[in-house]
């Protein structure tokens, strides 16, 4: 018999012990969620129902763009000017920023709203992360008892408020309203001096937080003003044909965009594009520094999947966008053929930032522990009755789950679902490790700066 698991998909007449660890993120930009619809090998989302005889472990990264969250340090001064601008400019604009003269900037109260959780309207930051709780507890509600068993369940979260609030309200629609007497969310520094036990290393690898060499944080920036450079000044060109007493400038028009991130025209694919060009670089599979920096949480994480169940059965992290992207650099999914051009936008590229780190995304790494198949054997023909079989044993698979949708671990998809074995998920760990290097020394921290991640535990 088939017993369906938490967040899981399986079409093999096989009972499943699922165990899952979840990563969740409140600050993407411009793109609402979605279900993973595109990347290499993923399946159909996951069931609504999950009655697995047991699982452990999920984590939840909860991410949120602009509308749904919060618009980001120095983009909103951009957009304040250009607001501030059209208006001194008292002039009726016209052709396609006629509705501008009827149109009212989004936010009311900027300085109140920004870099904050929005609490208002359909892509509100607190209802998609309430919704996804309940979503979650729907999915993962055979667990809940025996993550009581551990007290109470620990959360993470990196100290930002809106990362914070984000955990809090997950929290109440996966545990309830009283979410405070079965769970406690841990509040991790965002400080430089935390080395690599933390949950931002973009902030703790110095070398690439204070741009010493070029690859450092400003490397995405750069890359994106080579593309932005290849579609903005002819819009630029047409909206002065259009309004000539107005004249706006490419970085005004890559802020009109910022500010209406949900159009779907050629023009606003090439912003999609630009957005995809300057995570690529920042802290992707573009720079040094990025897998780098996300191995650090994938290793604590691939230490709970080989300890299993005795390690505890749901753990919930909560970070920045900017920290899921090294994380899938460091595992190598959604590779690309060739680096992300500047030039024109890459056809059929599987690296989608508006599906890897929507608002409200997560990445979920699922333990699977199957029966295995057992060998038996009779001494026909003189003693066909007797029949001798292999000790029952179970075999053990990772899966990753990103944003709803199975994505298969390139070279290790062979078990079911597209899993990996557990064995060679720890091997392909170890492994980028060792091509990846000491995170201390790549990022100039000293011998005494803390190794590794040490917090994650029931």
């Amino acid at each position: 018999m088939v017993n369906w698991g938490l967040l899981s998909q399986l079409t093999l007449a096989i009972s499943v012990v699922l165990q899952a660890y979840l990563l969740f993120s409140p600050n993407s930009l411009s793109f609402p969620f979605s279900s993973l619809s595109n990347p290499q090998g993923s399946l159909q989302a996951p069931p609504t129902t999950s009655p697995y005889t047991s699982s452990w472990g999920s984590w939840l990264h909860p991410q949120s763009t602009r509308k749904s969250y919060d618009v980001g340090v120095g983009t909103e001064d951009r957009m304040l000017e250009l607001v501030k601008r059209i208006q001194d400019a008292n002039i009726s604009l016209k052709g396609d920023l006629e509705f501008v003269n009827r149109w009212n900037y989004f936010t009311f109260d900027p300085q109140a709203h920004f870099e904050q959780l929005t609490t208002t309207g359909p892509f509100a930051g607190t209802l998609e992360a309430f919704t996804t709780g309940v979503k979650l507890r729907t999915r993962y509600e055979h667990l809940l008892p025996s993550s009581h068993s551990f007290n109470k369940t620990n959360l993470w979260a990196s100290d930002s408020n809106r990362v914070i609030e984000t955990a809090r309200y997950f929290a109440a629609g996966l545990f309830g309203l009283d979410w405070q007497k079965t769970a406690h969310l841990h509040i991790i520094p965002e400080t430089a001096d935390r080395g690599a036990d933390t949950l931002t290393p973009g902030d703790t690898c110095l070398n690439y937080a204070d741009n010493v060499d070029p690859y450092g944080h400003d490397y995405g920036a750069r890359m994106l003003m080579e593309y932005r450079s290849t579609y903005l000044p002819a819009i630029s060109d047409r909206l002065l044909k259009q309004n000539p007493d107005m004249q706006f400038t490419d970085i005004e028009v890559y802020s009109m965009q910022e500010m209406c991130g949900f159009e779907t025209t050629e023009e606003w694919l090439a912003f999609e594009y630009a957005r995809d060009v300057i995570h690529y670089y920042r802290a992707g599979p573009g720079n040094p520094y990025g897998a780098v920096m996300g191995w650090l949480w994938l290793n604590a994480t691939a230490n709970l999947l080989a300890e299993g169940p005795e390690s505890g059965p749901l753990f919930f992290s909560f970070v920045h966008d900017g920290d899921i992207i090294p994380l899938l650099a460091a595992l190598a999914l959604f590779p690309t053929p060739h680096p992300l051009p500047t030039t024109h936008i890459a056809p059929n590229r599987t690296y989608l930032t508006s599906q890897l780190t929507p608002m409200g995304g997560r990445i979920i790494f699922e333990r699977l522990t199957c029966p295995a198949e057992v060998t038996c054997w009779s001494n026909a023909p003189l003693y066909p009755n007797h029949v001798y079989c292999e000790e029952p044993r179970d075999d053990v698979f990772v899966r990753v789950n990103a944003n709803d949708g199975i994505v298969a671990i390139p070279g290790c998809d062979g078990g079911p679902g597209r899993s990996c074995a557990l064995e060679g998920f720890l091997e392909r760990v170890r492994e980028r490790g060792r091509e990846l290097g000491d995170f201390r020394k790549k990022c100039g921290l000293g011998k005494d700066a803390r190794e590794r991640i040490t917090f994650l535990h029931q």
